[in-house]
């Protein structure tokens, strides 16, 4: 496949390592030299300076033969050009577009990317996808991490294990014999930075951060196994009222939760926006690390405070601030990646890190076809990947003890017809099921020859 990718950023970054790692053609086009020799000097790719928008760039990129343009460049405009210039000019298949503005994103004026208008074929939009995933971490408030799949049918959580674990030491294969009637699977753990697929002898420590599969009836029973409880969120604080604290808000009051929510937000214009656009939600104008602030909005009373303003050590700090006040759970909107690190020692409960966010979602939709959906695990170190079973799989017809997987590749449900089997050494993988793999970044090229989906990329 013969992508063409526009911006080498974080997010285009990411997307060319993905990319080149599994052996396709990709070239990095973007305005600044110093990120295309980046790019270059440290992937397997080709790289173009200049800007992507300009026809006779992308005719330099290779687009008179490319499968597909991603345009992740930080404007808008410019994405939407590139694609433009790409389908009338280079007749390329598939348009993939970054776009940030609300206002370009409005369902009333969707007719904008028909074929004959504005040829985009998907529209990624970075604070839709924070906003999803700020409340699905506010759904399940003591996991880290958490995402859906299967049509909703199964819930992957990312939980830390604390000392009243009442499995911690307990190996993996025994935890069927003391829940046999539980759902959970555990697919990933990462332990001292270290991320790996267990093995069912592998036991679970104190600290470790892992990954389990479950049925989503089931969740607040896995929760309790692994040693954390549910809570009814009922209160909860939004620091940074800008696009995605306001679209946080907005879902929360269309909602059947009925959280009651509090926005505090610096910039006086950006709170009236906010207040005029919500109903029962009360806005407050000032700065979200002021201790009184803080205190005016109730953090002490809240169940969950949202620090999502577009300053990292803002959300930090108003999120240890909150938890010092008493709130018994923080979420931070973290684009540094590095910083990652500083999240346990400082307490705060779960980041959320829009580059992990865009890239799985960007990710989706290139492994088209058969694969049904892609989410990037922790900083691109694994993927789980949704996908149906063809009958040219080498795996279709076989048990999953007897499948050559590679180390780092684990199932973790499969859907046959509408039922979720819970897999195990004796369950038959058959044409048509789909399943849920936990797979190493590495392992991923291994695993699409396995389901044979590369022919259906397209």
């Amino acid at each position: 496949m013969k992508v063409i990718i526009c911006g080498a950023g974080q997010v285009g970054w990411q997307i060319a390592r993905h990319l080149s790692g599994e052996n396709n053609d990709v070239t990095v086009v973007d305005n600044n030299p110093e990120l295309v020799r980046r790019a270059t000097d440290t992937l397997d790719v080709q790289g173009i300076a200049g800007f992507a928008s300009y026809p006779d760039v992308l005719d330099r990129a290779g687009a008179r033969d490319a499968d597909m343009v991603i345009a992740a460049t930080y404007s808008d405009e410019v994405n939407m050009v590139t694609c433009q210039v790409a389908h009338s000019v280079f007749s390329v298949p598939r348009k993939i577009a970054r776009l940030r503005s609300q206002s370009y994103l409005d369902v009333l004026y969707s007719d904008l990317y028909r074929r004959d208008h504005m040829p985009i074929d998907v529209v990624i939009s970075p604070e839709r996808e924070v906003a999803d995933a700020a409340l699905k971490r506010l759904a399940t408030p003591t996991a880290f991490d958490a995402e859906t799949f299967l049509g909703g049918k199964i819930q992957m959580l990312g939980l830390t294990l604390d000392e009243d674990c009442p499995v911690v030491n307990t190996p993996l294969r025994q935890l069927t014999d003391l829940f046999s009637t539980l759902s959970a699977v555990v697919v990933g753990v990462r332990r001292g930075g270290t991320l790996i697929a267990p093995e069912p002898g592998d036991q679970l420590f104190v600290g470790d951060d892992i990954y389990v599969f479950t049925l989503a009836e089931d969740v607040s029973r896995t929760m309790e196994v692994f040693g954390k409880q549910q809570k009814k969120q009922e209160r909860a604080v939004i620091v940074g009222g800008g696009n995605v604290g306001l679209m946080v808000a907005q879902r929360l009051e269309a909602s059947a939760s009925r959280i009651r929510t509090k926005i505090i937000e610096r910039d006086r214009k950006v709170a009236e926006r906010a207040a005029e656009a919500l109903e029962r939600t009360i806005v407050l104008n000032g700065d979200g690390m002021d201790v009184a602030l803080l205190a005016e909005a109730g953090v002490d009373r809240a169940d969950a405070v949202l620090a999502v303003t577009d300053d990292d050590k803002t959300n930090m700090l108003a999120s240890v601030r909150s938890k010092s006040a008493g709130c018994p759970l923080a979420i931070s909107l973290i684009n540094d990646p590095t910083l990652a690190p500083l999240m346990t020692p400082l307490d705060i409960d779960a980041f959320i890190n829009p580059r992990a966010t865009t890239v799985s979602s960007i990710l989706r939709h290139i492994r088209h076809g058969r694969v049904k959906d892609v989410y990037s695990v922790g900083d691109t170190e694994a993927e789980i990947i949704e996908a149906e079973v063809l009958s040219t799989s080498p795996i279709a017809g076989q048990m999953v003890r007897d499948i050559d997987f590679p180390e780092g590749v684990l199932i973790g449900a499969i859907l046959k017809g509408t039922e979720v089997v819970k897999p195990k050494g004796g369950t038959r993988i058959n044409e048509g099921d789909i399943i849920v793999l936990f797979s190493l970044t590495a392992d991923v090229p291994e695993v699409e020859r396995l389901l044979q989906v590369s022919i259906d990329f397209f």
